[in-house]
């Protein structure tokens, strides 16, 4: 070791935290919109190095803990961004939230590092500490990134293998979802750095490294070719641009639903399924409301009509699947009849008018549509962004709509694309994944890891995947992953041509997060057989 490298690891040892919460920084940079994987996958690598090397159990959970907390904050310094388009609170709070959240957040890498460590100290032997410590760390992180998606509600965003996912044309190490599933793929992330770190630490390694480095980087860059559909489900999806300083602005209703009209009724002689994004349309569309609530509407105060004047957008033998407000109605606390809850939903409306189905979002945002910690928060003065007062409730999960000539649409309503293993309804597999969203809170961050999130949705379960948002970033995605169009932020658009084909059910989608916990179960039998096996040839020679 030369002297450059000895005064980096007395460094580490003398300000272990700060050397985490940096790792934390650095590895949230390969993420979109930077993509800088190769510095994440090297931070990554001094991580499991650093953590091995912790002195106690003490030391590995703080370790481990300062760098989820760094890397969680800046990955998702999307949130705090939201702040700034409501009026509510001060903007200050949301880089206040963001941080809270990461509290509760860094746990989850705080419990696999402490995992890795007990069981790595008991069972590797010398000279490969690094090998065992970081398979075991990949085998435990599998665990807790599937808990941090479903625990208290869950929160994936971001899983660690979004760093390995490639460009538009290129879905790279991202390949492997299928057999993998999401969380697997972040601890083959882990794997990958593990094999840096052991490379780095035992020389001897060094060439085989680096040939491991430039394989990584030619499936990371390689694009995947394939031709468009020609024939199919005929789509025309819609980006309106309608900024979110307007979204609750009832002078800009009339306005609003006029460009998107503008957008959607050329062609519209032909049978379409049309797309429209979440807030699209400020009217209720369900009769029996009160009269109070129809008032605000663009079509003067009737649910009826303005389903009809929709119907005549988008074309008599079209369909349309548009993002809404749901309200339940009932008896409120001040015995009037009222909005006692809303649902976050998509209706498909025939060419006709009539609602043909409609879906309830299961995942509701946090901050946006429910305030998590509430029992803290609130007293800081925090409050949920969305407007009005009354309480968003859940949806029962995924559900498929039958759509008859324009197929069978699984939906998932904005974040929610971001559950693996949760998008799709496995006794009713849809044609295709709708993904209406309001990515305009999010700033430069948010989007593009948004249209990550859903392109590894596409391809793990085997689906296409179209999304349709009211500033950006719109796509159809392939279900390879291909990103086949897109409307990028701040632009009105649209996209047409035919929905992607769907491929067989993958091993994933038949299996769910059963696939990715397997594969945690035998990096961790690796890990414990390895050293047991080396032991056996080092006695017998």
């Amino acid at each position: 070791m030369d002297n450059r490298a000895k005064a980096l690891v007395k460094f580490a040892q003398a300000r272990p935290g700060l050397v985490a919460f940096a790792l934390g920084l650095v590895a949230a940079t390969a993420y979109p919109p930077l993509r800088l994987w190769p510095v994440g996958l090297a931070s990554l690598a001094v991580l499991v190095w650093h953590l091995q090397s912790a002195p106690d159990w003490r030391g590995a959970v703080w370790r481990g803990y300062l760098f989820g907390w760094a890397h969680l904050t800046l990955a998702n310094n999307w949130i705090a961004t939201a702040f700034t388009h409501q009026a509510k609170m001060p903007e200050f709070l949301g880089w206040l939230a963001v941080p809270l959240l990461c509290v509760y957040l860094a746990v989850y890498p705080a419990l696999a590092a402490l995992a890795a460590h007990l069981v790595a100290r008991r069972i590797a032997p010398r000279g490969w500490g690094i090998a065992v410590f970081g398979t075991l760390f990949a085998a435990a992180w599998i665990v807790t990134e599937w808990v941090r998606s479903w625990a208290f509600t869950g929160y994936p965003w971001p899983p660690l293998g979004l760093m390995l996912l490639g460009h538009h044309d290129a879905p790279g190490i991202a390949r492997l979802l299928p057999w993998l599933g999401t969380y697997a793929l972040s601890g083959f992330t882990l794997l990958l750095a593990t094999c840096l770190a052991a490379t780095l630490a035992y020389r001897r390694w060094l060439a085989a490294g680096f040939a491991g480095v430039a394989i990584l980087a030619a499936m990371l860059l390689s694009p995947t070719t394939s031709e468009p559909p020609r024939e199919g489900i005929r789509y025309a999806l819609i980006q309106p641009l309608i900024p979110q300083s307007e979204i609750n602005d009832g002078s800009k209703f009339e306005e609003q639903f006029q460009r998107i009209a503008r957008l959607t009724m050329p062609g519209n002689e032909e049978s379409r399924l049309v797309l429209w994004p979440e807030s699209a349309i400020p009217d209720y569309l369900e009769d029996g409301y009160p009269l109070r609530y129809y008032a605000r509407m663009t079509a003067g105060a009737d649910p009826e009509y303005a389903r009809e004047r929709i119907g005549r957008v988008i074309g008599a033998d079209s369909t349309l699947l548009t993002g809404v407000v749901n309200l339940d109605i009932g008896l409120r606390e001040d015995g009037s009849l009222g909005a006692v809850s809303a649902r976050n939903s998509v209706l498909a409306l025939g060419g006709d008018g009539a609602i043909e189905a409609h879906y309830a979002k299961a995942h509701l945002v946090p901050y946006g549509e429910y305030l998590p910690m509430a029992w803290a928060l609130e007293r800081l003065g925090l409050s949920r962004l969305t407007a009005g007062t009354i309480e968003y409730v859940a949806g029962p999960g995924p559900r498929t709509l039958d759509l008859g000539d324009h197929g069978r649409a699984g939906i998932q309503i904005c974040y929610e694309i971001v559950f693996s293993g949760e998008v799709v309804d496995p006794d009713n597999r849809p044609d295709y994944i709708f993904n209406p969203s309001n990515d305009g809170w999010f700033g430069e961050w948010g989007p593009p890891q948004h249209l990550a999130q859903a392109r590894m949705r596409a391809i793990e379960e085997g689906l296409p995947v179209l999304r349709s948002t009211t500033t950006g970033i719109s796509a159809v995605i392939d279900a390879d992953g291909i990103v086949r169009g897109h409307i990028g932020r701040g632009q009105a658009g649209r996209l047409d041509g035919f929905v992607p084909s769907a491929k067989p059910p993958t091993l994933f989608s038949r299996l769910g997060n059963a696939l990715p916990l397997g594969w945690a179960a035998v990096l961790a039998l690796a890990a414990l057989v390895l050293p047991r096996l080396l032991a056996l040839r080092r006695a017998r020679g």
